[in-house]
């Protein structure tokens, strides 16, 4: 590689080759970093100054150089300590620490506890009583032994996991079913992840089969997803999962927004006769966040606020995104508003604007229903073919290579 003279080179480069410099640190780290990296180095790999580089890496990821490098380091020793039998010195230098001792004072640090003591505290089966925390338990590269599975309502980890998932709970009110609960605590998982509390019955058998719950906070999907990894000793497939799903956005997002234009968007929600302007955390997330796309007033946060037709055209978005449940009522009240002045005079009506969204995944919220939710609204907005979510080799995206 041709690098750029480093003296002055930041202040040469434009905003977008600043940011692109910034990402190929990041990339050069996370394919690297069992090798000896120091600032200089990474500032001379990407033709910017050490102190430029320093600064602008923490702003625009959150972390500093040196702390993404520990990150990925520490991750990549708890995976050795759980999946091979090497010694210390081999995990040590596997991870770029050429002195064991310090590398076991380093990792006692960010992992609380000594190496030794780690390896012998992993979770090996892993299930979860939610759908959404299935998806970031597959992005992890983690098949769950047990979650809820239904042909309906979670179509894409049926068609794709029915196979390999061993125990298929029930969709509807996981932790509250006895049934669920007994094939649960029969599949003997390590430990058992939740967004909601398990009380009562249900968390006394657990407790009594020795299995560790966890419940994940509702906070947006990087957190959730790193949370997990933490427990789980993933942050390396977490990283990489966020990496890709980050690279794929800067792919997509200025044909998404070309396509789009200054058109404001408004997502409706048809539930039997009423109409419901509706933002979930999926939609505010990828629509509204990462592509930038203009809200209807009020859907820039999470809405679900019924709504009337003459309301509706008060708003006359430029584009409208319909989700319209599938029970009769609805459908017929559907069928009806086709049929209805106010409704046909709408901007997105007559320019022919109108996207039917199905609820999966338009309703879940995961790191796999985000990427899903991203490659949709390409397809959508653009009508070009998306790239396809991976599947066969969970927790990592084609575009990482990891």
């Amino acid at each position: 590689m041709e690098h750029l003279p480093v003296q002055h080179a930041s202040a040469r480069l434009g905003d977008a080759q600043k940011r692109a410099s910034l990402e190929h640190v990041r990339n050069y780290i996370r394919t690297n970093f069992g090798e000896p990296l120091t600032l200089d180095l990474l500032a001379q790999e990407a033709g910017l100054s050490a102190k430029y580089l320093s600064e602008a890496f923490k702003k625009a990821f959150g972390q500093s150089v040196t702390d993404y490098l520990t990150s990925l380091r520490i991750g990549h020793a708890k995976q050795l300590l759980r999946d091979t039998d090497w010694g210390l010195r081999d995990i040590a230098r596997a991870c770029g620490y050429s002195d064991e001792f310090y590398f076991s004072r380093k990792f006692k640090k960010e992992a609380g506890m000594a190496p030794s003591a780690y390896g012998q505290k992993f979770f090996n089966r892993i299930s979860t009583i939610c759908t959404p925390l299935v998806g970031n338990l597959l992005a992890l590269g983690i098949v769950p032994i047990a979650a809820p599975l239904d042909p309906k309502w979670t179509p894409y980890y049926h068609y794709y996991y029915h196979s390999e998932i061993e125990v298929h709970l029930h969709y509807q009110n996981s932790c509250k079913d006895e049934e669920n609960m007994r094939m649960l605590v029969a599949a003997k998982p390590d430990i058992v992840f939740t967004q909601e509390k398990i009380e009562g019955h249900a968390i006394s058998q657990l407790e009594m089969a020795g299995v560790r719950t966890f419940q994940v906070e509702l906070t947006d999907w990087k957190k959730q997803l790193r949370e997990m990894a933490a427990v789980l000793g993933k942050e390396v497939a977490c990283e990489s999962w966020i990496y890709g799903y980050e690279a794929r956005l800067a792919e997509v997002k200025e044909d998404i927004r070309q396509a789009a234009g200054q058109d404001q968007f408004a997502v409706l929600r048809i539930a039997d006769d009423q109409l419901f302007l509706y933002t979930n955390r999926g939609i505010r997330s990828v629509l509204f966040q990462d592509l930038g796309l203009h809200a209807a007033p009020g859907q820039q946060e999470l809405c679900n606020r019924l709504v009337t037709l003459e309301e509706l055209q008060a708003i006359n978005p430029d584009r409208l995104l319909l989700m319209v449940c599938l029970n009769a009522r609805t459908r017929h009240q559907w069928l009806a508003l086709q049929h209805n002045p106010l409704w046909q005079q709408l901007r997105a009506v007559q320019s022919g604007r109108i996207y039917s969204l199905p609820s999966n995944p338009w309703l879940e919220y995961s790191a796999v229903s985000v990427y899903r939710l991203l490659e949709e609204t390409f397809m959508l907005l653009t009508g070009k073919s998306p790239n396809p979510v991976p599947t066969s080799v969970h927790g990592l995206l084609p575009s990482t290579g990891v």
